[in-house]
């Protein structure tokens, strides 16, 4: 770790920096993915589901170093978003409040910052469908997302503090529907399921990122890795711990040894090689993971392989630090491919998990 701990200090040192020239660039701006290394731009946004990471690394450079500037901005940057506590029409509000108001909440206990997490979980409720058993995305009433599991532990922590049994349920429901037609027996994931709507009648799988319907887009099967486990953590149900556990599988077997996988495992003719995002999702995932499982040889595979990620994570050739006039901190990763947005790029996602997973492999969080 020797090596590494030297890597993530210098990495956290260039994040700063890059941080900071961002907030001041470009004050009260919240970017979704770079264009040519450059965070303005007026390209396409397709959904509004980014504007928590920007405060979330803001709340974690401040756990980090203790330094005011970091905690004045990450709670201007948190407030710019309360408004969307309320937003029904995305079903990101775990990416928005988990990443910002509950770490503020973590840090000081204040009630009032606690109620615009309830309150974004009480909103996300309001997306199921009684009719499939699952939370919409905000593509349609039809669509079931598999980025839903990132946000579903809101909706758990306010039905917790609430003692709402009905908030509960809807939850753990989604879960399992998820579970049951989003992944598949070998731990790969579909990125949408496609239901119809007046029966409830489960009809296909579906992609709008990955390379066909049947294949297995990486950010997907990570979102569902790390999500499954933060839902163990909530309900202890083993069968969500089964699930994570099968997606950890597959991304370790399909992905090369360095860690980073490409945008679809079965995508054909592939002409760029890596999905940085996903692997940084991963990392901050497999290390959540290797604390919930039982088993001590999966806990040390797990926190090994993160560890992997990590490792590369922090080369040249991913972590921006040698790549003068690049305003991102993490290179080669992917929102669109299809739509050709964000397209090996930096993203706003990929930052932050990688700040946290940086976090949790360094002993911050």
């Amino acid at each position: 770790m020797g090596n590494l701990a030297t890597k993530i200090d210098r990495t956290f040192e260039f994040a700063g920096n890059q941080l900071r020239n961002l907030i001041e660039t470009y004050p009260d701006y919240f970017p979704m993915y770079t264009v040519n290394g450059k965070w303005k731009h007026g390209g396409e946004a397709w959904t509004n589901w980014c504007e928590g990471f920007l405060g979330g690394q803001l709340w974690l450079m401040f756990k980090r170093t203790g330094d005011a500037y970091w905690r004045e901005k990450a709670e201007h940057y948190s407030r710019l978003i309360e408004h969307r506590k309320t937003d029904r029409n995305v079903h990101d509000l775990g990416f928005l409040f988990w990443s910002t108001y509950k770490r503020w909440f973590d840090l000081t206990g204040d009630p009032e910052i606690k109620q615009v997490v309830i309150q974004a979980g009480q909103t996300m409720g309001l997306r199921f469908k009684e009719k499939g058993l699952y939370l919409r995305s905000f593509v349609s009433d039809a669509s079931l997302f598999i980025d839903i599991m990132m946000n579903v532990g809101i909706i758990f922590y306010a039905a917790l503090e609430t003692r709402d049994e009905r908030l509960w349920s809807i939850a753990n429901q989604h879960c399992l529907t998820s579970r049951k037609y989003l992944v598949r027996g070998d731990g790969s994931t579909s990125h949408e399921g496609i239901f119809n709507t007046e029966t409830g009648e489960f009809l296909r799988q579906s992609t709008h990122q990955g390379f066909r319907d049947d294949s297995s887009w990486a950010r997907g099967l990570t979102w569902a890795l790390y999500g499954f486990g933060t839902v163990y953590s909530f309900t202890r149900d083993v069968r969500f711990l089964q699930t994570a556990e099968a997606c950890a599988n597959f991304y370790i077997e399909r992905t090369p040894a360095h860690g980073v996988p490409p945008n679809d495992w079965d995508e054909a003719d592939r002409k760029l090689p890596f999905e940085s995002s996903a692997a940084a999702i991963a990392a901050s995932g497999l290390w959540n993971l290797a604390d919930l499982t039982g088993d001590a040889a999966r806990a040390r595979l797990y926190r090994d392989y993160a560890i992997e990620i990590i490792d590369t994570l922090t080369e040249p050739e991913f972590c921006a630090v040698e790549t003068p006039g690049w305003e991102g901190i993490l290179k080669h990763g992917m929102y669109h491919q299809r739509k050709g947005l964000g397209v090996d790029e930096s993203v706003m996602w990929g930052e932050y998990f990688f700040l946290e997973a940086l976090s949790k492999v360094s002993g911050d969080e």
